[in-house]
């Protein structure tokens, strides 16, 4: 997820820049005085409690503002973050703020602080008040608002100055050069994160394309299973002579030999890129268990399962076709083996695609028709979550 906290004075343009980075990475809103707001009009027990205290001209205590900003963390849309307005506020309120994420098993991405000179946003505001004959802008109230920021806002953010999500914004010029400042440094900020994602789909169904377009645009590898053990197989490696009898009647290898040569390939990419789509892997539900083992070991995870929807008979259309060309595969020959590597993927892999949904990582693509235009639909949610923003 991304989650973001947005500060700066009155006048720096922070409702322009929150509307332009929820609207680009949707992100959900939130507002202590919105989310307090919302309790009290829902006549919650949280909200007819913050009512009476604000009612008897007292402050709502971090108690109840920790409840209510749970609550608008949890109840929301879905969405791919959230952007923090009024909130933390304190010290306490920004641990408070960690616990909350440490819950949600996320975190804060970033925290941006716009940087503007007090006499643009005075200069800001009372033209702001002009054009919207807003009368609460007028220049007594700007200073007093300035000097609270400066005097209760600034110190919090002692508590993040040291850490490497602290991100000082220049921000005077125009709203859309501002915001491609705080862009530039999401941008870098989702590139750094890692990416792991399955191609899933019956045999035919175009995982091996699919594969290769997402690898070459978001700078994955892709790791085929069989393309490893057919270069083991033609390298004549120590496991070439177990390989080959699976592979010319199309049954799945054991998996201490697959863990190994996957083993072996993470191993020669460490480091060399930002993550990995997985084509013909994991096929049982024991792979799919190693394969989270795998991962764990480098600190990853999978980031979601891109399954491939295809009907049947067009699958059979595929692999027959496919038998006349360079591409052709050992069980292409004949339409028996076809048929039988169509049944094991049934019998055997649909049980990972079911773990997979349990863990809500499975995004189901229709398959059908050109490369081109499968891609297009895969795009979206296959950048959503390379940018690990689910």
């Amino acid at each position: 997820m991304l989650n973001i906290i947005l500060f700066g004075p009155p006048g720096a343009g922070k409702g322009t820049q929150s509307d332009l980075l929820m609207q680009r990475y949707n992100l959900n809103y939130i507002s202590t005085g919105e989310a307090l707001r919302k309790e009290i009009s829902s006549k919650s027990e949280l909200g007819l409690k913050a009512k009476s205290i604000i009612e008897s001209g007292g402050l709502v205590d971090d108690e109840i503002i920790v409840q209510i900003i749970g609550q608008a963390l949890t109840n929301t849309e879905v969405c791919d973050g959230f952007l923090f307005d009024g909130f933390p506020r304190t010290y306490v309120q920004a641990f408070i703020l960690d616990g909350l994420f440490t819950r949600l098993q996320t975190s804060l991405s970033r925290i941006f602080i716009l940087d503007v000179p007090d006499e643009l946003c005075v200069q800001r505001l009372l033209q702001r008040a002009k054009e919207q004959d807003r009368s609460d802008d007028k220049a007594s109230v700007i200073k007093r608002r300035l000097e609270e920021y400066h005097e209760k806002t600034l110190p919090l953010l002692e508590f993040y100055k040291d850490t490497d999500i602290y991100t000082m914004i220049d921000g005077t010029g125009t709203a859309e050069e501002v915001f491609n400042r705080i862009d530039a440094h999401i941008s870098e900020e989702l590139s750094r994160r890692p990416a792991n994602i399955i191609m899933f789909g019956y045999p035919g169904s175009g995982r091996a394309s699919q594969a290769a377009r997402l690898a070459k645009e978001f700078n994955l590898t892709v790791i085929s299973t069989g393309k490893l053990l057919h270069e083991e197989v033609s390298k004549k490696g120590p496991f070439s002579s177990q390989i080959e009898p699976y592979l010319n009647d199309g049954l799945l290898v054991p998996d201490e030999i697959v863990v190994r040569l996957i083993e072996q390939k993470l191993k020669e990419m460490d480091g060399t890129t930002r993550g990995y789509v997985f084509k013909g892997y994991p096929r049982t539900l024991v792979q799919a268990y190693i394969l989270d083992g795998i991962l764990k070991k480098q600190g990853s995870a999978i980031s979601c399962v891109i399954n491939l929807k295809v009907p049947v008979f067009e699958l059979i259309k595929r692999l027959d076709a496919r038998a006349k060309t360079k591409e052709m595969m050992p069980y292409d020959s004949k339409a028996s083996t076809i048929v039988a590597r169509l049944e094991e993927h049934e019998q055997r892999t649909e049980p990972v695609l079911a773990y997979y949904q349990h863990h809500n990582l499975v995004v189901e693509i229709d398959g059908t028709g050109n490369t081109d235009e499968v891609y297009q639909r895969l795009h979206a949610p296959a950048l959503r979550a390379i940018r690990n923003l689910k």
